[in-house]
C-alpha cells in the first residue's frame, strides 16, 4: 500500500521535513484557506503540490472537499454549492490528484469529548464519551427535544457527569465539541450551533440519505470523466448526534450509496475506527465485502466501553478490531488490483496518541508527530508480514 500522511498545510505544527522523515511518501492535505462551496483553482492546487514535492513527497489524496450544507439539507445555495464541487473535481483531475476523501455528516464533523484521556501506560489518547456527551446536549446546550432522546438511566448519569465538572470543565467540554477538530471546517458558539441544528429540523435519515443519493449522482459522473475517485470517510461516530441523522455508519449504508450510482469512482474510505466505534459492524467482513470499492484507508483502532457507547483512540494494533486480518484483506485486494490493472491503495495512519515529547509540544489533538509514528511503523511492520506469509494467487 501507499504509505501517506495527513498534513494541515502551513498552520500544522508538524513539517513538510519531518513528514519525510516518518517513512511515508505520499501527503493527504487539502486547501483549508478555501471556504466551503468555492472552486479549487488550479494555481492554487499546483502551488500546494509543488510546495508538497519540494519536501520529496507527492499530495497523493485529498481529505477533504467539503460538502456544502445546504447540499446536505437540500437548501437554496444547493445547486451553486454542487457546481462548484464539480469544477473542482474537474481541476483536480487536471492536476493529476486522483483521490477525494469527503463525509457527509450534518453540522459538525468528528466528535470527541475528550482531548486527553490518560492511558495505563502514560499516553494520552482521544475519547468518545456518550455520558459527557449526554451532559453536554442536555444541560450545557439545553437542546429542545433533547430530553425525550436520554431516558432516565443517561439523564441521569448525564446530571452526574455535569455535576463533577468545575466552571472550567464545562468549558473545556463545550470548547472541545464545538470549536472543530483538525479536518473540521466548523467553529460555533452554543448559540450558533443552535441555529445550525434548527435548520435541519425538517431532515430526518430518510431525506438526508436521499440527499445524498443526489449529491453522488450529481458529482460522481464528473469525477470520472476527471479520473478522480470519490472516497467518502464514514460518520465518527457512527450514530445519531444531537438529534442529527447519519447515513454512513453501516455496511448497509455503504451499499446504498454505491447503489445510488454505481461507478469506478463511487467509492469508500475504510477507516478501521470509525467503523469499529459501533459493535455490531464487522469491519473485517465489511473490508472483504467492499475491497474493490475502498480507494482510501485510515488504519486505526479502538477499545469500546459502557457497553460499545463510548470508546477511545487504542494504539494502532492494539484495538479492538483485528488490524492484521483487515490487511491481509487489503494486501489480498492490492495483489488482485496490480493483476488486473487496478488502482493503488493509499493508507494513512490516525489518531495517534500523544506521548513522549509530543506531550510538551503543539500537536493538533489526534494528529502527534511520535504517536503516528509508532503507529505508520507498527502497520508497516504488519503489511510486511502479511505479504511474506500470504499466499500468492
Amino acid at each position: 500500500m501507499e504509505h501517506t500522511w495527513r498534513w494541515f498545510g502551513d498552520r500544522d505544527p508538524i513539517t513538510l521535513a519531518q513528514v519525510r522523515q516518518t517513512g511515508a511518501t505520499g501527503v493527504v492535505t487539502a486547501l483549508h484557506d478555501i471556504p466551503n462551496g468555492e472552486v479549487w483553482p488550479v494555481e492554487a492546487i499546483r502551488a500546494r503540490q509543488a510546495q508538497v514535492a519540494a519536501a520529496g513527497l507527492v499530495w497523493s489524496v485529498v481529505e477533504s472537499v467539503p460538502v456544502h450544507e445546504d447540499v446536505k439539507r437540500g437548501g437554496p445555495l444547493r445547486d451553486r454549492a454542487v457546481a462548484a464541487y464539480q469544477q473542482t473535481l474537474r481541476n483536480l483531475g487536471a492536476c493529476g490528484i486522483d483521490v477525494v476523501c469527503y463525509n457527509f455528516m450534518p453540522v459538525l464533523d468528528w466528535s470527541r469529548t475528550d482531548l486527553a484521556y490518560p492511558l495505563e501506560d502514560g499516553t494520552w489518547a482521544l475519547r468518545f464519551d456518550a455520558d459527557q456527551l449526554a451532559a453536554f446536549d442536555l444541560f450545557l446546550l439545553r437542546r429542545p427535544g433533547a430530553a425525550a432522546e436520554y431516558g432516565p438511566e443517561q439523564t441521569a448519569r448525564a446530571r452526574a457527569v455535569l455535576d463533577a465538572l468545575d466552571d472550567a470543565g464545562r468549558a473545556r467540554l463545550v470548547d472541545t465539541i464545538l470549536l472543530g477538530l483538525p479536518g473540521s471546517e466548523e467553529r460555533y458558539s452554543l448559540g450558533e450551533f443552535r441555529a445550525a441544528l434548527a435548520t435541519y429540523a425538517e431532515v430526518d435519515a430518510d431525506a438526508l440519505r436521499a440527499n445524498l443519493a443526489s449529491f453522488l449522482r450529481d458529482v460522481v459522473p464528473v469525477a470520472q470523466e476527471a479520473g478522480v475517485r470519490m472516497a467518502i470517510h464514514p460518520d465518527d461516530p457512527p450514530r445519531p448526534l444531537f438529534g442529527l441523522p447519519r447515513v454512513v455508519s453501516t455496511a448497509q449504508d455503504a451499499q446504498h450509496l454505491l447503489d445510488a450510482a454505481p461507478s469506478p469512482a463511487n467509492g469508500l474510505t475504510l477507516c478501521v475506527g470509525s467503523y469499529g466505534s459501533r459493535p455490531d459492524n464487522d469491519v473485517v467482513a465489511l473490508t472483504r465485502r467492499f475491497a474493490e470499492q475502498i480507494f482510501f484507508v485510515h488504519l486505526r483502532s479502538v477499545r469500546l466501553q459502557d457497553g460499545g457507547r463510548s470508546f477511545y483512540e487504542a494504539p494502532h494494533i492494539a484495538g479492538d478490531a483485528d488490524m492484521v486480518a483487515v490487511i491481509g484483506a487489503l494486501v489480498a485486494e492490492e495483489r488482485r488490483r496490480e493483476r488486473d490493472g487496478g488502482p493503488r491503495i493509499p493508507m494513512r495512519p490516525d489518531h495517534g496518541q500523544r506521548m513522549l515529547d509530543d506531550q510538551f509540544r503543539e500537536t493538533y489533538p489526534g494528529y502527534s508527530l511520535i504517536g503516528r509514528l509508532k503507529g505508520l511503523a507498527e502497520l508497516r511492520g504488519v503489511e510486511q508480514a502479511v505479504r511474506r506469509l500470504l499466499p500468492v494467487g
